[in-house]
């Protein structure tokens, strides 16, 4: 167990306006930080004022991007409660995603020390208004000062608190879907199962060019093939074709999503049939035109449960059940949210209390 050091700050900041919060814009009075030595492991956990971190030039994350993150939130409940939604799975994300970039693993059970925590010093700012919720950002970034291309020998492990509201300025309403098939996100064998900011960096090219065309986001392609259907940007994805729900399989191209597997638990629960595998575009194209493809939805923490209700491949349109929300992706964001929220029984052992 981590013993954590406490300081508080002297100068609080004033709330924001909850009904305005937007998306990542506001950050709260404190964060957690920990630091790793190699030789001594991770080390001085404490929690402190939020402000600027010192950092030499030569960072070794400023160079070559040894970094990982995590997104989860914190919720409130309407007793006034505050509660977390699965944060054993994202510390042990975390684990995985170092593991990948020859960073050193947090614990699990430190991790989720450490994130409740930061929540409970931080209480007071998560939200209370309707589908607001505190976001969550772990982080560890290498920090030895080197231009030598090797793994660091210290890291720093920081936990940031944003109050927001919904990832997509749309709300929980269909948004518009750009096909890349231009640009790549990830590789088999690469780091596209890591949460590691050189992924996100990789997709800003597609996201800026499908937002000039109107686009909320960017689905990607498999990189080689150029035709499988990996990710939404930020998300996972989901379709109901004729029936059935598929997403596609993790291969260690898209990001072994919590919300995913969420989803996929949930509408396995209910009987009905899952299958993750492999779908084209082609196919995707071939489903809308004889009108077996019902339903497509994006899955992730931020954004929760997106429905698409358009599309964008090569010059051609298409449009999801006539650009409104469907029954199944209704029943998978009112289901997951309202166990996040605690309004509906948590029949999972999902949530853990602050």
């Amino acid at each position: 167990m981590l013993d954590i050091k406490i300081t508080l700050t002297e100068n609080p900041k004033p709330r924001p306006d909850e009904a305005n919060l937007g998306f990542g814009r506001h950050f709260t009075d404190h964060m957690f930080v920990m630091n790793y030595t190699r030789g001594t492991g991770w080390h001085d956990p404490r929690i402190v004022p939020y402000g600027p971190i010192s950092m030499d030039p030569a960072a070794m994350v400023l160079h070559y991007a040894q970094e990982t993150f995590e997104g989860m939130k914190a919720y409130r409940r309407d007793d006034g409660k505050v509660q977390l939604f699965r944060p054993e799975a994202n510390g042990a994300r975390m684990q995985r995603s170092n593991r990948r970039v020859s960073m050193p693993e947090i614990p699990v059970d430190d991790f989720v020390q450490a994130v409740k925590a930061i929540v409970e010093v931080d209480q007071d700012w998560v939200p209370q208004a309707k589908d607001a919720s505190l976001y969550i950002r772990p982080m560890c970034i290498a920090t030895q000062p080197s231009v030598g291309v090797s793994a660091s020998s210290t890291y720093l492990f920081i936990v940031l608190l944003s109050p927001s509201g919904s990832y997509y300025p749309e709300g929980v309403s269909p948004v518009k879907i750009f096909v890349e098939d231009e640009y790549v996100r990830a590789i088999k064998g690469g780091t596209g199962e890591a949460k590691t900011g050189g992924n996100y960096a990789a997709s800003l090219a597609g996201q800026e060019k499908a937002r000039s065309l109107g686009y909320s986001q960017v689905m990607w392609l498999d990189g080689i093939h150029r035709k499988y259907i990996e990710e939404i940007g930020t998300t996972n994805v989901i379709f109901k074709i004729d029936g059935e729900i598929i997403t596609p399989p993790l291969e260690g191209t898209i990001l072994p999503g919590i919300t995913r597997d969420s989803a996929l638990h949930l509408m396995r629960h209910w009987g009905m049939k899952v299958s993750e595998r492999n779908i084209s575009i082609d196919d995707l194209v071939e489903a809308h035109e004889n009108g077996t493809l019902e339903e497509i939805f994006a899955v992730g923490t931020a954004a929760v449960v997106s429905p698409v209700g358009e599309l964008f491949y090569k010059g051609k349109v298409l449009t999801i059940n006539d650009f409104k929300t469907g029954e199944v992706t209704q029943k998978v964001y009112d289901t997951l949210t309202g166990i996040q929220w605690g309004r509906l029984k948590d029949e999972f052992n999902w949530i853990q209390q602050v």
